[in-house]
């Protein structure tokens, strides 16, 4: 069964860990226990460090000396073993999508192709910018190659990452609109099954605004494709008390329901410290589970959308990178080398650094410098303001002490 079709069955929130284990045994007892949890949930098979940046020999030393890793080595274990990994949910209709982090992805495609998957996510800018040092060109170029193999198979879904970028600090109009265009991209490389991503940033308010443009602009971008939103609990420090973890987890699946989301990815209590075990991932996900099943069992949510802004920027910056080229991948190099799009404290070559995200003192995300982006300019701080490295830290932490302060 496809991710498409599994959600649109019952209109319950889907939820999802962020599960990998090098392991084929162990991966798979992960996956049994996410098929047998009290909770609607897709299965996920994270790949480890040096498959995403193709570093196949490094992975085989690993599992040659018996070293955990971080993730699941698909590109060193047959095809035959990781299709018999997955068959027992193959056989009871539970998606599986690979998670995988890839600047350049299609061996990677191939590979799924070869074990009857056809799940996954990522971007040409949003697993190249943050996590990898590969020129843009040469990752939409690989991401284009990579989108054409996946859409040849079966029940073919792409998930963008976009919506991620850099977890944290990041104004929630650059996200919606860089989602939006790789759904777009995607698009255009013949996927009809696409999801678009959003992460729990640090204002519930601006969220709910961000996930309502982003439903607004997908409806109008994308409707000749199936897709759906997908939020991410937040990515940046979590909590460090269980209870301050728990409240920001529950908060991301009470914003799930409210703000449109038809999936969740969850966290664990366990973030702050280490990897999380299989069963801290499924008591993650009965958790929220059971939240978002509370929430959409009460009363219709009646409170009214402010509109801040965030449509307009997120709807002006995707008109401005169409305006570059019909073609998505080279509009999306065009608009990074002129600075169309620009990523906040994003250290990539390819992107231009001019833009600066800041928590105001409400607690939202606003930009204090957007650069060379075509979007309002915010008050000039003065000559030699930037934003200091305690006020970054701060604001790092922001959440993390937000979530732990109301548990004390």
């Amino acid at each position: 069964m496809t991710i498409s079709e599994f959600i649109a069955q019952d209109g319950v929130l889907v939820v999802q860990p962020r599960m990998g284990f090098s392991d084929p045994d162990l991966m798979r007892r992960g996956l049994l226990a996410v098929a047998q949890a009290s909770a609607r949930a897709v299965a996920t098979i994270t790949l480890d460090s040096y498959t995403r940046v193709n570093d196949v020999p490094a992975a085989a030393v690993a599992l040659r000396d018996g070293v955990p890793l971080n993730g699941y080595p698909i590109l060193n274990h047959p095809p035959s073993v990781t299709r018999a990994m997955v068959e027992p949910l193959v056989a009871a209709g539970i998606p599986v999508q690979v998670r995988h982090g890839s600047a350049l992805p299609l061996e990677i495609f191939a590979a799924l192709a070869e074990c009857g998957l056809a799940a996954t996510e990522g971007g040409p800018v949003s697993y190249c910018l943050p996590y990898s040092r590969v020129p843009l060109p040469q990752a939409v170029d690989n991401w284009a190659r990579a989108c054409d193999l996946l859409a040849r198979a079966p029940g073919a879904h792409l998930e963008s990452f976009g919506g991620c970028m850099l977890g944290q600090l990041c104004p929630p109009s650059l996200l919606v609109a860089i989602s939006v265009l790789e759904a777009m991209f995607f698009r255009q490389h013949g996927l009809r099954s696409v999801s678009l991503s959003y992460a729990q940033q640090t204002d519930r308010r601006q969220d709910m605004e961000a996930m309502d443009a982003m439903h607004r602009i997908a409806a109008v971008e994308l409707s000749d494709v199936d897709w759906h939103i997908v939020l991410y609990a937040y990515m940046g420090v979590f909590p460090r008390t269980r209870s301050g973890a728990l409240d920001l987890l529950g908060d991301a699946a009470e914003l799930a329901v409210h703000g449109g989301a038809d999936r969740l990815i969850v966290k664990t209590p366990a973030e702050a410290f280490r990897i999380p075990t299989i069963e801290e991932n499924i008591s993650a996900m009965e958790y929220a589970a059971a939240v978002a099943d509370e929430v959409a069992r009460g009363d219709p949510k009646t409170e009214r959308l402010v509109d801040t802004g965030v449509y307009a920027e997120a709807r002006t910056l995707v008109d401005a990178v169409l305006d570059l080229s019909p073609d998505i991948g080279r509009a999306l190099r065009l608009a990074f080398a002129r600075g169309v799009l620009d990523v906040p404290y994003c250290l990539h070559p390819d992107n231009a650094g001019l833009s600066r995200g800041v928590l105001d003192d409400s607690g939202r995300l606003r930009w204090s410098r957007v650069g060379r982006m075509p979007l309002p300019r915010p008050p000039d701080p003065g000559p030699g303001r930037s934003t200091p490295s305690a006020d970054l830290l701060s604001a790092l932490s922001y959440v993390e002490r937000k979530y732990d302060r109301a548990t004390l």
